[in-house]
């Protein structure tokens, strides 16, 4: 008999398994992907919670559904809880705390993508560099420095180095950092400048010049710490102004 009912079990779960896998495909699920609680899904299917509690477990550790105590299951993969955080981060951050990690681990990420960098991730810059200068707007010229810092960072080929670079690009994504890093951008000569420095990095980069790849990379942050400091320190001069003229 106890085999019996040991087969009804394994059958149960089986069988919920399989329905639990059609709804999932079909998609028909709350707005913000949450199934219904395992009571409801063992009404709707017919088997006994146990069941359901078992088809879960094997959906969510091949990474279909997951759980979290107290709020029910979710359809796909755990989120990621460090990049939960980064929300709190950029609203917490400023830009001289973000300068200070970029100057940190930016050179040491140049000089190992001098080690590493293959020819394509090199030609790969080159033409990052170039979209930065021939971009019309602030938010394009962002997005592809960006993006070749982040080249780089991924030439290196250090995986845990390239997940804190993506937590301070994260922050640099921030409405608040693009307005101070465009007052920073003042000319056309700061732009044409910072072209040259890209352009030295990479050239530092495709030489295999670890040392002259970082210094290159530290000068060019430093120049851009520096517009962003006068940048802010001006609008505070003149909020200044202003107040004690009302008052």
């Amino acid at each position: 008999m106890v085999q019996d009912l040991d087969a009804v079990a394994s059958d149960n779960s089986n069988y919920a398994l399989g329905k639990l896998r059609e709804l999932l495909q079909s998609g028909e699920v709350g707005a913000d992907g949450r199934l219904p609680t395992e009571r409801a899904l063992a009404e709707m299917i017919n088997v006994g919670r146990r069941a359901v509690r078992r088809a879960l477990e094997v959906l969510e550790a091949e990474g279909l559904v997951w759980r979290r105590q107290g709020s029910g299951t979710f359809v796909g993969e755990r989120p990621d809880r460090w990049h939960d955080q980064v929300g709190d981060l950029v609203a917490g951050t400023d830009f001289m705390e973000i300068m200070e990690v970029r100057l940190r681990i930016e050179p040491q990420l140049a000089q190992l993508a001098a080690l590493r960098a293959k020819p394509t991730d090199i030609s790969r810059m080159r033409d990052l560099a170039k979209k930065i200068i021939e971009s019309d707007d602030a938010d394009a010229k962002e997005l592809w420095d960006g993006a070749l810092h982040r080249q780089i960072a991924q030439s290196a080929g250090n995986r845990l180095f390239l997940s804190i670079f993506d937590v301070v690009n994260r922050v640099r994504q921030d409405e608040a950092w693009q307005a101070i890093r465009e007052r920073a951008r003042i000319s056309a000569n700061t732009v044409s400048v910072s072209f040259a420095q890209h352009i030295g990095i990479i050239d530092a980069i495709e030489a295999r010049d670890p040392a002259r790849a970082g210094e290159a990379m530290r000068q060019h942050l430093l120049m851009l710490q520096e517009r962003l400091i006068r940048a802010t320190s001006l609008e505070a001069a003149g909020q200044t102004e202003v107040f004690s003229e009302a008052s």
